[in-house]
């Protein structure tokens, strides 16, 4: 009689539409609504090239990512894979990284929302901060009911995402048919390097399909159900996206994207459809503004206690952080700490420097990725190797194009992180 000391595992209960659904809530949010008018102010009407970049980087992490959940579905997403094919170093710095950029983001996902709500409705944006925290609170208690709770409330976040969004582009494609050739024309207005740097931050708006891989001890039949719904999220996501940046630059301009002032900076979308069709269809895009931010918020309480419990369960963090409730739904102590941090940073954050410091955390973290998917064996592997290599490569390029001092400061926390590391290893 063999006696294992394994963890209690979570119980699977996503297929692949809910996968793909939990997918395009973490990814449709943030990215489109905002990384586009940040990118269209980098590299004019060549962000619509920058979308395409990012399309294919992602693609090839994407398939990376689900080859490797695929064969190894437990929570913890690169974390765990760079333990299990590479290295326990490159393991932590993949699970640092991604607590550290995506709770970042999970604060500018909050102050998005209440932003957007302040601004539709005129009041007084003093109340935004606290608003703010009370939204983190709220997704929090949402992610500790369980899998299946979460997944309703993405389902519904989502499909009012999409109807905003097709909104948009319905509001503004009469407008560029006619004005089209002139507003896209010249295509670059920089240089190649302003291309790259728009194509990095691009890069983040396709990144929630991570989210994906980190819920994959979750997921019936995995290695089936993640490839799917990670191929389907992001061939849908870039359509998506596409047709967005081509139709609103098309119809008003790239530097429409980035004239807007105040509250409304973070909200490029609504600005331009606001010009295009009034106040009527700029209601409709900040009602999926704000589920938008919702569902990324949402997802990423999802995807960053998921990693928390497997560094609980490492003991890279404390191994308080690997318990599950009761009905084995929910890692409780992760998700309130995952809370806490977000509420905390909501407080300090701001839009623009925390996208761009999570473009290049993310770009590390798929590099690792990449790397990790290299070491699979062919009988693991579901996919082309030279996948790998695409998506190591150019991940490790567009890191550095980001603000000198961004990719600078991440260095610097990487170290930190291994120092850490490897105290902790010595002490124990």
């Amino acid at each position: 009689m063999s006696i294992t000391n394994s963890p209690p595992q979570l119980k699977r209960e996503l297929g692949v539409f809910g996968a793909t659904l939990m997918g395009l809530g973490s990814i449709v949010g943030t990215g489109v609504f905002v990384s586009i008018g940040i990118g269209a102010g980098i590299a004019g009407p060549a962000v619509v090239l920058a979308v395409v970049i990012g399309a294919i980087v992602a693609t090839c992490n994407g398939l990376n990512s689900a080859q490797l959940a695929a064969n190894h579905p437990v929570s913890g997403g690169t974390y765990e894979y760079g333990y299990k094919y590479l290295t326990p170093a490159f393991g932590f710095t993949a699970g640092w990284m991604f607590l550290v950029a995506k709770t970042a983001s999970a604060a500018t996902a909050a102050l998005g929302f209440a932003g957007y709500l302040f601004n539709i409705l005129g009041w007084d944006t003093s109340w935004v901060v606290p608003s703010a925290i009370l939204a983190v609170v709220v997704m929090t208690l949402v992610v500790l009911s369980g899998i299946k709770r979460s997944n309703l409330a993405n389902t519904v976040i989502v499909l009012v995402t999409l109807v905003s969004l097709g909104v948009f582009v319905v509001a503004c494609l009469p407008r560029a048919l006619g004005q089209g050739a002139d507003n896209l024309t010249p295509f670059f207005t920089g240089s190649l390097g302003d291309v790259l740097h728009a194509s990095a931050l691009m890069f983040v708006a396709y990144t929630g399909y991570g989210r994906i891989a980190t819920m994959g001890e979750e997921a019936r039949s995995p290695r089936e159900t993640i490839p799917k719904a990670m191929i389907v999220c992001l061939i849908l996501t870039m359509l998506l996206y596409i047709a967005v940046a081509t139709v609103g630059i098309a119809a008003v301009g790239a530097d429409a994207f980035t004239s807007a002032t105040g509250v409304a900076k973070a909200a490029p979308l609504e600005v331009v459809v606001r010009s295009v069709a009034g106040s009527g269809a700029a209601i409709v895009l900040a009602v999926g503004a704000i589920t938008a931010m919702l569902g990324v918020l949402l997802n990423l309480i999802l995807g960053l206690s998921r990693v928390l419990l497997a560094m609980g369960r490492r003991t890279d963090a404390p191994k308080f952080l690997a318990q599950l409730n009761r009905e084995q739904t929910s890692p409780y102590w992760a998700v309130i700490v995952v809370g806490v941090a977000i509420a905390f940073l909501v407080l300090l954050g701001n839009v623009k420097t925390t996208w761009s410091f999570s473009a290049f955390s993310v770009l590390i973290y798929y590099a690792i990725t990449n790397f990790a998917a290299l070491k699979l064996p062919p009988s693991e592997r579901l996919y082309p190797t030279w996948v790998g290599w695409l998506g190591l490569l150019s991940c490790l390029f567009l890191a550095f194009w980001v603000e000198s001092t961004i990719w600078q400061v991440g260095l610097g926390l990487i170290a930190a992180g291994l120092i850490w590391h490897k105290v902790r290893r010595v002490v124990m």
